[in-house]
């Protein structure tokens, strides 16, 4: 059995979770339709009042992930605007960072756990890849989609841990 590479650890797992989430708006959307609700409250509907909003906790999973890969493989990624207000733009913006990560490969990350990773507001400091990556990034990113899970589960979206967790590759 090998090491898990940082490539599994991110990519293959934010492809995962961001098909997740399109999962958990599809539930929201069945919800919004049987209580008569604008979809559009429940894309902007927060947990508190200084708390972002579910669109917004989208695009930050989204950036994270994608900023994630920027950082790690050295390539230059698709910028978006963060100017998501419908349903169908936020299914977009998901659908589009996926199609990002599906074209990077292990390859891409050969190099990733030992790079230095300096952001200005660290004020001189960095981590390495692989600090980076498993202090910074894989938390941020889950916390966004939990927290945009919470979003739809407070509002009466019927969501549970196996709509979270997905399918696991399970072998006979």
């Amino acid at each position: 059995m090998s090491d898990i590479s940082i490539y599994e650890l991110t990519v293959t797992q934010f492809i995962k979770n961001l098909e997740h989430l399109k999962k958990f708006l599809d539930k929201a959307v069945r919800f919004s339709e049987s209580k008569k609700i604008d979809i559009e409250v429940l894309l902007n509907s927060r947990l508190a009042p200084d708390q972002y909003n579910f669109i917004r906790q989208v695009q930050n999973a989204c950036d994270t992930a994608k900023l994630n890969a920027a950082r790690l493989t050295g390539k230059q990624l698709p910028s978006h605007e963060d100017n998501e207000k419908t349903l169908a733009e936020v299914i977009t913006r998901i659908d589009s960072v996926v199609d990002i990560l599906k074209g990077l490969s292990p390859e891409d990350y050969k190099d990733a756990a030992e790079k230095k990773i300096a952001l200005p507001r660290w004020e001189g400091k960095h981590l390495t890849g692989k600090e980076y990556t498993l202090h910074h990034i894989v938390p941020n990113f889950f916390f966004h989609i939990v927290t945009a899970y919470d979003i739809l589960r407070h509002n009466g979206v019927e969501l549970g841990k196996r709509d979270y967790l997905g399918e696991f590759p399970f072998r006979q």
